[in-house]
């Protein structure tokens, strides 16, 4: 099987998911309060995702080569994020996803990956993992 990087189109691949990601951000209500938490200017943000998901994804390790292990909670902890900010990036990311991944099976594995990272990342204390729609 190939790496979830070469499945994605390699650079170009993981370079456009993370644009669509940012694009989506930037526009969307939805994710208003998470453009919020970002810079202006989101050139940064963007390298360092694609970094982060290149290495993640198989590729070349680029974050760790410039930064050392991700340690993303901990690199997150400044940031107030509860369910509804992991709900609003992954709703960038669903999006981002839908755009740029053909193979249903890939994208739903992606989706559950990131959906479980995006729960990793809250730090908010007393505020309950919201269930999935027509979830009891």
């Amino acid at each position: 099987m190939d790496s979830i990087y070469e499945a994605l189109g390699g650079d170009e691949g993981v370079r456009r998911l993370v644009d669509v990601f940012y694009d989506t951000m930037d526009v969307e209500p939805e994710a208003a309060e998470i453009r919020a938490m970002h810079p202006g200017n989101l050139e940064s943000s963007r390298d360092k995702l694609y970094w982060f998901l290149s290495g993640w994804a198989g590729g070349p390790q680029l974050y760790v080569e410039r930064f050392g292990h991700p340690r993303l909670r901990m690199r997150h902890l400044h940031f107030a994020i509860g369910d509804a900010e992991a709900k609003a990036w992954m709703h960038c990311m669903r999006h981002a996803l839908a755009v740029c991944v053909d193979d249903p099976g890939l994208r739903e594995h992606l989706e559950r990956n990131f959906a479980g990272l995006a729960a990793h990342m809250r730090n908010q204390q007393g505020v309950p993992p919201s269930r999935p729609e027509g979830e009891a």
